[in-house]
C-alpha cells in the first residue's frame, strides 16, 4: 500500500511537471484566450446597453468614471459628431471624439464592455484613429526655473507671464504705468 501511495505521488509530480513545461510552451496561447475571457466577462448582457461615460471608463481612455461624465456634460465627448450626455448609450461602429489631457482622441467602437478591464484587453475593444501626439520637445512649458531658486520675484513673475502669453498690467509691453484705482498720492 505504501508503494501504491508513493506511485499516485510521483505520477501527480510527473503530471504537473509536464503540465508546467506545456504551460510556458503555449503562454502567448493561454494570454489571448484569457484576454478574449475577460472582454466576454466584461461584455453586457444581450440587449443590454452601456453608457458612453462608462465605457470611455471601461477602454481605459478617461482614468475614473466620473471624469468620464465631467467631460461629457463640458462638451468634450462627441458620438458620431454629436456632443452627448453621459448616460447616452454607445453601440459598435459609432465614433467617439474625446478631447482629454490637452489631446483629442478619435475612437470607432469594435466592442461594448461595462466593465473595467485590463490594457491589453481595452485596446481590442476599439479602433484608434487618434493623429499621434505631439513630441514633448515641442510641448516643453515655457517659463522653467531651476530648482532651489526660491520664489520668484515679482519682475521674474511677470516675465514667465509674459512668456507664457498671459495677459496681465504688463502684458502688452509697457511697464504698467497706467493709471491706478487705489486712492493715495500719485
Amino acid at each position: 500500500m505504501a508503494s501504491e501511495g508513493a506511485d499516485e505521488n510521483t505520477s501527480a509530480v510527473g503530471a504537473s511537471g509536464e503540465r508546467g513545461a506545456r504551460g510556458s510552451a503555449n503562454t502567448a496561447a493561454d494570454t489571448a484566450a484569457e484576454t478574449a475571457a475577460a472582454a466576454e466577462a466584461a461584455r453586457p448582457a444581450s440587449g443590454e446597453s452601456v453608457r458612453i461615460d462608462s465605457w470611455i471608463w471601461s477602454v481605459r481612455l478617461v482614468k475614473t468614471r466620473s471624469m468620464g461624465a465631467t467631460a461629457c456634460r463640458g462638451g468634450h465627448v462627441r458620438v458620431n459628431g454629436e456632443r452627448v450626455k453621459p448616460a447616452h448609450s454607445v453601440h459598435v461602429g459609432d465614433e467617439v471624439r474625446l478631447r482629454h489631457a490637452g489631446r483629442e482622441r478619435i475612437v470607432v467602437v469594435k466592442r461594448l464592455i461595462r466593465k473595467r478591464v485590463g490594457a491589453p484587453v481595452a485596446v481590442e475593444c476599439y479602433v484608434d484613429n487618434s493623429p499621434p501626439p505631439p513630441p514633448r520637445e515641442a510641448t516643453a512649458p515655457a517659463g522653467i526655473r531651476d530648482r532651489g531658486t526660491g520664489r520668484p520675484t515679482k519682475r521674474d513673475r511677470r516675465e514667465i507671464e509674459r512668456l507664457r502669453g498671459l495677459g496681465g498690467p504688463g502684458a502688452l509691453g509697457g511697464q504698467g504705468g497706467g493709471p491706478s484705482n487705489s486712492p493715495g498720492p500719485h
